[in-house]
């Protein structure tokens, strides 16, 4: 049974354009097809295609359950874009499968890219909620600038991964079953001595992921694994 992205209202949904396009016109559902619509916000609906329109699609629900969210953790990673996009997307898509709550994106003093088209990136992590059949759509904040992302409040513990030879903690000592996580994940460049000063005054410990220096999009999915495999 294929799944679409939906606004759920009592026993009927509608489909936004995009995903009415991909039902009818890739997927070829029509009137009368069983299909299963999610909101993002934990409702899983099973219903059928009362009107098939590219634009909208609607949908007559015949069954309708709250989920209760499947992690005993709340993980949220700032992270600042790659040079390569797709290195980002990929990213998002590979962290929507494996868990995560929030997606921070940063603009830091080293970063090679300032602009991203945000829209696609949500696309990316629907298609990923989609795909492994999960009730939940991860929060995905627009970019911001590092200091203006350290002025908000963060959830739990902070962490901030960086490659400068310092005193650190392996990120395995952070985590405990349960806990809330915030990490910060820096540019191809890394961040400067200032961003992590910064950091580190607003509360952040310094951790790190091993001996191997990875690429900024690895290190997010590095972060993402080691949480999912602690707490599974």
């Amino acid at each position: 049974m294929n799944t679409f992205f939906g606004i759920i209202q009592n026993m009927s949904a509608i489909l936004n354009e995009d995903e009415s396009l991909h039902c009818v016109k890739v997927l070829r559902h029509k009137v009368g097809d069983i299909i299963r619509v999610i909101d993002g916000n934990g409702t899983v609906a099973v219903g059928k295609i009362e009107a098939a329109h590219a634009k909208q699609c609607a949908v007559s629900l015949v069954s309708k359950e709250l989920i209760k969210p499947s992690r005993n953790y709340h993980l949220h990673i700032a992270i600042a874009p790659t040079k390569n996009i797709e290195r980002t997307e990929w990213f998002v898509e590979k962290a929507v499968e494996i868990g995560i709550d929030e997606i921070s994106l940063i603009r830091c003093k080293n970063s090679e890219r300032t602009i991203v088209k945000e829209e696609r990136l949500r696309k990316v992590a629907e298609a990923a909620v989609k795909q492994s059949q999960q009730a939940y759509l991860p929060v995905l904040n627009p970019l911001i600038d590092f200091k203006e992302f350290l002025k908000k409040e963060s959830t739990g513990i902070k962490l901030i991964a960086h490659c400068v030879e310092e005193e650190k903690r392996i990120l395995k000592e952070f985590i405990t079953v349960g806990q809330s996580f915030t990490v910060l994940i820096g540019p191809e460049g890394d961040f400067s001595k200032d961003e992590i000063s910064m950091a580190l005054t607003a509360g952040f410990q310094p951790v790190t992921f091993g001996k191997s220096r990875l690429r900024t999009e690895t290190a997010g999915l590095f972060a993402c694994n080691a949480f999912a495999a602690i707490n599974c």
